[in-house]
């Protein structure tokens, strides 16, 4: 007969893996409507959504600590869901961000948007494999995702250098700079779930920045 709290923690689960598949396609979406010149109106409906189902995680969470009061691996679990749920909800809040540059800035179909582009590829690729690696508990893919992670810093450093040293279009070069700081903070949030992930399966806790 299985447990309440296994029921409980398999419903966290399966909160945790809608987060995912939502936060992905809310980036893709974000990184799409900056590419076409395209409004991102489904991009706050997909942010909200995980706004809410944030909350749902973190009640779901304390409930079932102040419940069964879990030890070890249970528990373990459980301080990892909130920090994942957090990391998918940042993904949509900053898919959000990135779409509200266009109501910002307005027409950036002039802009050259190829770095920023080639940039958005690798921290999507970081947010499938953070998405993966907590799907499959596979903490070597976990452990690849900080790499990844320096790879956009120094993307996004380059491009304030470019900015600073070059005189292009202002309206060109703030923009690719706010979308290129949203993904680095995306990058830190996948760094961040695949510490959860090592952590979920090794109880080692994340090292401090």
């Amino acid at each position: 007969m299985p447990r309440l709290m296994d029921m409980g923690l398999n419903q966290l689960n399966t909160l945790l893996l809608e987060m995912a598949t939502l936060s992905q396609q809310a980036v893709s979406s974000s990184i799409d409507a900056y590419s076409r010149g395209a409004k991102g109106d489904e991009v706050r409906q997909m942010s909200n959504r995980l706004r809410a189902l944030h909350r749902q995680v973190s009640d779901l969470s304390m409930e079932m600590i102040a419940r069964y009061q879990p030890v070890a691996s249970d528990l373990r679990f459980l301080k990892a869901c909130l920090e994942i749920s957090y990391g998918f909800f940042r993904y949509g809040r900053y898919a959000l961000d990135i779409a509200s540059v266009l109501d910002m800035f307005g027409d950036l179909s002039k802009c050259d948007k190829k770095f920023v582009v080639e940039t958005a590829k690798k921290t999507q690729e970081m947010i499938r494999m953070s998405v993966d690696a907590f799907a499959r508990r596979d903490v070597e893919m976990a452990r690849k995702i900080p790499e990844m992670d320096d790879v956009v810093d120094e993307r996004y450093r380059n491009n304030l250098k470019a900015t600073l040293q070059t005189k292009g279009d202002m309206k060109c070069s703030l923009s690719a700079t706010l979308i290129l700081r949203y993904l680095e903070r995306i990058a830190d949030h996948a760094s961040y779930i695949g510490e959860s992930v090592e952590y979920i399966a090794t109880g080692v806790e994340p090292k401090l920045d």
